[in-house]
């Protein structure tokens, strides 16, 4: 009997799928047996991968990890078996996004992009008939008290950097270069705006816990930017269904989608594994279009396979959710993956949510932010 451990994220979308696929791979090799665990979602955003790369032998990992992996020689790098380099042809032609790109550094490919999402806007079609398309709209709806909207301190960083992309000047787009500082100061403006105009509690909420509100309650229609969760659109999932749509316009351009901040997840292999070819074939076949546009859909989860994103078959059982938010996802920005971004990403977001709590300025914000941003290019030499 070969067994494998494999570490995933506490939420049915990311530990369902993986023991649900676990299991059927087991069915049809019985002398082999994957172990799935499970951290929590802050866990799966901070954890290093070395804390867990000597445990595991399959991790499902966030891809601004890959430059810390790559520098530490953690991870197996799936290019390096020769039989394997049609079907990455294949799975890069089928990526939603730049989901399977994410995971490709120094031209290696540290993951397989199983799940693939990105900030989008949500909404209770039974309470609200449109919807906003703007920030403009949204601030409008807001001043109702309907909008919720999670900007702890990781998805402080993550609206941020959405916002800088959908305006076409994401941070780091000159290598190094933060951003235009003008430009920094009008959306931590606009954050601002909109964070007085929502729930305090919004600043410490995540995603998940902001789902779990507008599906349970009738207090809230509208959601501006969050990560999408197919979960919630799905009948029995919750006690209403949420439905999802693209990402809001903040140009005021509603015509024009422009895309946010891939994440989504990818599966890797640690370099630790005793069992290499039981732990590829098993990724690959996870991330394949078969698995992927039917028992990891079915199992809760979210594909990462453009063909699996356009089925019509799972569009329809989950109220359009995927079709419904595509054109976000195909104009995706790429976060920076060097090893120290992560550093940035925790230090920016807590600056951020230190702002929104009015427990600094903006002129200290801005300060800090640079300083946090080009000292993240040396943290690790």
């Amino acid at each position: 009997m070969h067994q494998l451990k494999g570490i995933a994220w506490d939420h049915p979308r990311g530990f369902d799928p993986m023991v649900a696929t676990a299991k059927a791979y087991q069915k049809k090799n019985p002398e082999i047996e994957i172990i799935w665990e499970k951290r929590p979602l802050q866990a799966f955003a901070d954890r290093p991968i070395e804390e867990m790369a000597f445990d595991y032998d399959l991790m499902v990992i966030d891809h601004p990890h890959v430059g810390e992996a790559s520098r530490k020689n953690l991870i197996y790098e799936f290019n390096k078996n020769e039989k394997f380099n049609e079907t990455l042809k294949i799975l890069e032609k089928n990526s939603v996004g730049l989901s399977h790109q994410s995971y490709n550094f120094n031209n290696n490919q540290y993951a397989l992009a199983i799940d693939a999402a990105a900030p989008v806007s949500a909404y209770r079609k039974d309470l609200i008939e449109t919807p906003p398309l703007t920030f403009e709209e949204t601030i409008k709806l807001a001043e109702k008290s309907k909008v919720i909207w999670p900007i702890k301190p990781v998805d402080s960083i993550s609206c941020f950097n959405s916002i800088a992309a959908n305006l076409n000047n994401p941070i780091n787009k000159i290598p190094q270069k933060f951003i235009e500082m003008d430009l920094a100061k009008e959306i931590l403006k606009m954050m601002k705006k909109l964070s007085e105009l929502v729930p305090r509690e919004c600043l410490s909420m995540n995603p998940i816990n902001v789902l779990n509100i507008m599906c349970n309650s009738d207090d809230f229609n509208f959601c501006p930017q969050l990560y999408g969760y197919s979960n919630y659109s799905r009948k029995g999932f919750g006690k209403s269904i949420v439905n999802f749509a693209n990402m809001i316009s903040f140009d005021g351009d509603e015509s024009n989608c422009k895309g946010s901040q891939i994440g989504g997840t990818g599966l890797a292999i640690s370099k630790s594994t005793k069992n290499l070819d039981i732990a590829l074939e098993y990724s690959f076949w996870v991330a394949s279009q078969t698995c992927q546009s039917d028992l990891y859909y079915t199992s809760g989860g979210q594909p990462g396979h453009l063909k699996a994103w356009q089925n019509e078959q799972i569009n329809n059982d989950c109220e359009d959710f995927f079709s419904n938010t595509l054109k976000t996802l195909q104009k995706s920005w790429l976060r920076p993956r060097y090893d120290g971004y992560m550093y940035f990403q925790d230090k920016g977001g807590s600056l951020i949510n230190s702002f929104l709590k009015d427990e600094s300025n903006l002129e200290m914000t801005l300060d800090n932010l640079l300083k946090e941003f080009e000292r993240s290019f040396s943290v690790n030499i």
